[in-house]
């Protein structure tokens, strides 16, 4: 069970669910409370598909070019660390995206699915954390659907969006991103070190 929360809290750092909330409702604030709706599905069902994408072939891309796992573990920590500290230390995440909002349909899939809901972060944790030399298909699944349970909180947040920027504010939504942004930190030290750990059999 503690296993599973790990998954979970991983994919709710990469994810932000809180912090896609004042950046959905900057992006549909010229539209009705029906169309609001659509946006939210539409974004929503865009990222799981971004993501399972890279649970289904990430790492068959991967094996394609000739790249270890373990380098890429390696490397996927070193950008997630760094995503993390420009979580925390630069323009959190709603600031950041906030400045790529549009006024169109379009916006359902930039800058909603991507890059706030299926951000870079979530697209490497979701080939690391279903490797298929360490993880059965049985524990890949287990790991899609805890992230598509993520992805459902996201798809709630949006739907009461309006109520939940006016009861958190934009501080308190880049106050979260930035704690986000240190659980992030800690998890991606963790990956590299396991990474250097495979590669070098320590």
């Amino acid at each position: 069970m503690s296993e599973y929360i790990a998954i979970f809290i991983l994919f709710f750092a990469v994810i932000d669910p809180i912090g896609t909330v004042p950046v959905f409702i900057a992006v549909t604030s010229g539209f009705d409370e029906k169309v609001k709706r659509k946006i939210a599905l539409r974004a929503t069902f865009a990222s799981a598909c971004i993501l399972l994408f890279f649970i289904i072939a990430g790492e068959l891309i991967l094996t394609a070019i000739d790249v270890p796992l373990p380098a890429f573990q390696i490397a996927g920590g070193l950008v997630l660390f760094l995503f993390a500290l420009t979580m925390i230390f630069g323009e959190s995440k709603p600031e950041e995206e906030l400045k790529m909002a549009g006024s169109s349909m379009q916006t359902a899939i930039f800058p909603l699915a991507v890059p706030s809901i299926a951000s870079p972060g979530a697209m490497l944790a979701a080939v690391l954390l279903t490797e298929n030399r360490q993880f059965s298909i049985i524990e890949q699944v287990e790991t899609a659907a805890i992230m598509l349970s993520v992805l459902l909180v996201v798809l709630l947040l949006m739907l009461i969006a309006g109520w939940v920027h006016r009861f958190i504010g934009q501080g308190g939504a880049s106050i979260i991103s930035r704690v986000m942004g240190l659980i992030l930190s800690s998890v991606a030290v963790n990956n590299v070190l396991m990474g250097m750990q495979e590669f070098f059999e320590l």
